[in-house]
């Protein structure tokens, strides 16, 4: 009971950290995305050798794949990749469908209150949404009448739902 109450509050202060500076700048620094990532695996190796690491970076590889779409079509950062992978090797194989489910469900509801709320400018999406299934849409034309990329307006902080998403996984 003690190491579940350990792994908690580490779980805890990692993605905390995580989605203060993400909700700050923007930003998921390396050293915690990719670093939780690697000490996620070498506790593995700790608590059960090889086939618990194979375990983690298995489900660590469907997580961080989830994003890679969405990473190649600008619509992810990478560091919410990176921090989704470290979920996944947190998590494990067992907790890997409750990690994406919950990360989903928690990410289009914040998104929602995001845009209804105007801290999201949605016109990137609806871009996105024409581009796919309007072929009559002026991809150029919508394209450049975009609000900037780095714009606080059309980025969705997506730490915190990979973090409530880890988080019930762990306690499911």
């Amino acid at each position: 009971m003690n190491g579940v109450i350990v792994l908690l509050l580490a779980v805890l202060g990692w993605a905390g950290t995580l989605t203060w500076s993400d909700f700050r700048s923007r930003l998921l620094p390396n050293w915690l995305t990719v670093g939780g990532a690697a000490l996620a695996l070498l506790i593995r190796f700790g608590l059960g050798g090889w086939p618990l690491v194979i375990d983690g970076f298995a489900a660590a590889c469907v997580a961080g794949g989830v994003l890679l779409i969405p990473f190649i079509l600008n619509g992810a950062g990478g560091g919410d990749v990176k921090m989704l992978f470290a979920a996944g090797a947190i998590a494990g194989w067992a907790k890997l469908l409750m990690l994406l489910w919950t990360t989903s469900v928690v990410g289009v509801v914040m998104g929602v209150v995001m845009l209804l709320s105007g801290q999201l400018n949605g016109a990137r999406l609806r871009h996105g949404v024409r581009s796919l299934f309007d072929w009559r849409y002026d991809r150029a034309a919508g394209a450049a009448s975009l609000p900037p990329k780095d714009s606080t307006l059309v980025r969705i902080p997506f730490s915190l739902p990979i973090s409530v998403g880890l988080v019930v996984a762990l306690l499911w």
